[in-house]
């Protein structure tokens, strides 16, 4: 019988943002194998019809399944909210952790106000996902939700500390602040290389709940529970698969990664 400790975590997006999960991975769980796929082909699902976002999931889930994985995450919060299901409906046994529910969590049992902040893309905060998840773990919490269409060009751009960025996220985030909230939720897998810059628009009164953290917390929670925790005897493999590999591809990636990123692997569909 296979040991199951030593098969790869799954991860996968739409694209390159979803590396800040895998980042979060190798920080907390150091001895884990992990497989990543990224659809670079298809990005962004933030414009495509729930049917189409449904399909290309699907596509995915059952890729990784095929590698033999014993953990699928959803790092894609465009995923999460519209076609988690989907995800869980193939994976029978195998655990699925997603960005929106780890997210959801650790922002109700932080804030003490009661009053929470989510900024993400047009179709997360259009799901209103995250408020949903949040009211069914406490009817009582306040969700006050802010679409940024602009961070994820501007991350991808390398504008981490740049003053457009600064002026930006300070725009975006004047009416969240008026609602007195103790927590925002960072509800995007590229909102974690700005973490910086937001606190500091935000104050340090506010906590910032970055879901690549709190999924990669998750995660490790899960294995331990489960018994399937890697015992770390040989060296943890990384593989990235993607559908096309563009030219920043490379660069963006390890910017997400914070290292080198190695061999990129190419799937034609």
């Amino acid at each position: 019988m296979p040991d199951t400790g030593k098969l790869p975590i799954g991860v996968f997006d739409s694209g390159v943002g979803g590396l800040t999960v895998v980042r979060a991975l190798m920080e907390r769980l150091p001895l884990e194998n992990i497989v990543y796929f990224g659809d670079t082909a298809r990005v962004p699902y933030g414009v495509k019809s729930v049917a189409t976002i449904e399909h290309f999931t699907g596509q995915i889930t059952d890729y990784l399944l095929d590698q033999g994985v014993k953990m699928l995450i959803i790092a894609c919060n465009t995923m999460a909210a519209v076609a988690s299901q989907v995800v869980k409906d193939k994976a029978g046994a195998i655990p699925v952790l997603d960005v929106i529910e780890a997210g959801a969590r650790a922002a109700v049992a932080e804030s003490r106000s009661r009053a929470i902040g989510v900024i993400g893309t047009p179709t997360t905060i259009n799901s209103n996902a995250y408020a949903r998840r949040m009211h069914a773990l406490d009817p009582n919490v306040r969700v006050y939700s802010q679409a940024c269409p602009l961070f994820v060009p501007l991350v991808e751009e390398g504008w981490l500390d740049h003053e457009v960025t600064r002026l930006t996220a300070q725009e975006y985030l004047k009416p969240v602040m008026a609602e007195n909230v103790d927590t925002l939720v960072l509800g995007c897998t590229h909102y974690p290389l700005i973490k910086p810059l937001l606190q500091d628009v935000v104050g340090p009164d506010i906590r910032l709940v970055d879901s690549a953290i709190t999924v990669a917390e998750q995660a490790a929670r899960t294995l331990t529970e489960m018994g399937i925790a890697n015992d770390g005897r040989s060296l943890p493999t990384y593989c990235y698969t993607v559908t096309d590999i563009p030219l920043r591809f490379q660069t963006i990636g390890e910017r997400f990664l914070g290292r080198s990123l190695g061999t990129v692997n190419k799937v034609d569909w």
